[in-house]
């Protein structure tokens, strides 16, 4: 009942761009697939991880944090975590037993012992045809809940309204996007490429897009494509971007703050220069977490598989196979050269 437990660790910590070299697979520790008896495994579950999310949030946790930091860095020798789908293979747990599917948080490795798994979802429609189980990862995962607390609660869409989403391509975006022109929005994406620029228009069915890296002036991209203002701003990326819609935010518009990737790798975030449109324009701007609207996943499921099986809404995943390939499809994600979810699957 004893296997060998490969993991993805992080050598030590990053400072600016991850390479795949700051990260190595090691094979070193065998792990028991039977739980023992005793009180230290009370409530404990063992499972075999499928798909693993490689999700932007990730970076900032490879650098040390400070004292004033709300976030827990990885620790240099032991194996990643973030969001996956996996497999129960023993519990301790009166909610799981074995062979249920879960997703939620796990580490980067082949199995991971998880000793509070009050905050796993069980996964429920696995016969179902048109939900791979990937999409757990991704639509029916993490950055669906995001994408859809974000624009329907933070945002409170009304329809009619212009929609600008930065990382329009990515997991989030993508479904921003989409859930905006279910709500009769006109809806504008940036992206770093022509083929994400084609993508987003004829898969995501967005009203027109641009490639951020051909635009020297962000402040005339963006009047060129909101003449009349922006109401609507999903925020992945931060920075020169988030400068340039700030003057071209409408007066009483909203930012909803999900992530900034643009800052991530930098020692010393760039600064905000039009924060004062925030006063002048009275726009609301607010950051949030998704952990905080884990309550409406339920609501959220009912919401969208219906779209999923209708055709209605699409996703789109960029998938690696092998742990080995893990550090690659991170540094692909925090440079921007996945297209669509990054996950890397172990399902083999």
């Amino acid at each position: 009942m004893e296997v060998t437990n490969k993991k993805l660790i992080l050598k030590d910590y990053v400072s600016g761009f991850p390479k795949e070299s700051d990260m190595e697979v090691i094979c070193t520790d065998r792990i028991n697939l039977k739980l023992p008896e005793e009180n230290s495994s009370k409530g404990a579950v063992l499972v075999k991880n499928l798909f693993l999310a490689a999700d932007p949030h990730l970076r900032p946790l490879m650098k040390k944090a400070d004292n004033f930091s709300v976030l827990q860095s990885f620790t240099p020798g032991t194996p990643l975590y973030g969001y996956g789908v996996a497999k129960i293979v023993d519990s301790k747990h009166p909610d799981f037993k074995e062979g249920d599917l879960v997703w939620g948080i796990t580490g980067w490795e082949e199995y991971t012992l998880i000793t509070a798994p009050e905050t796993l979802f069980k996964i429920h429609n696995t016969d179902d045809d048109d939900v791979p189980l990937s999409y757990y990862s991704g639509i029916l995962g993490m950055p669906g809940l995001t994408a859809y607390a974000g624009f329907f609660n933070v945002c409170a869409p009304k329809r009619g309204e212009r929609v600008f989403i930065s990382a329009a391509a990515g997991a989030v975006g993508q479904l921003v996007g989409q859930f905006a022109k279910l709500s009769g929005c006109y809806v504008v994406g940036s992206v770093g490429s022509q083929d994400k620029v084609d993508l987003v228009k004829k898969k995501f069915g967005f009203d027109d897009a641009f490639n951020y890296k051909e635009e020297p002036d962000l402040d005339a991209a963006l009047k060129r494509y909101f003449p009349e203002g922006i109401d609507i701003y999903f925020e992945l990326v931060g920075g020169k971007m988030l400068d340039a819609v700030l003057v071209n935010m409408k007066v009483h518009g909203r930012i909803a703050v999900c992530g900034m990737i643009s800052q991530y790798t930098l020692d010393k975030p760039e600064g905000i220069t039009n924060i004062t449109s925030l006063v002048y324009k009275r726009i609301r701007m607010q950051g949030y977490n998704v952990v905080d609207y884990y309550h409406l996943y339920h609501k959220y499921l009912d919401f969208i598989l219906p779209y999923i099986k209708e055709g209605k809404i699409s996703c789109v995943e960029d998938i690696v196979d092998g742990l080995e390939n893990g550090a690659l499809a991170l540094v692909r994600v925090f440079r921007g050269l996945n297209i669509g979810k990054q996950v890397v699957s172990l399902a083999n």
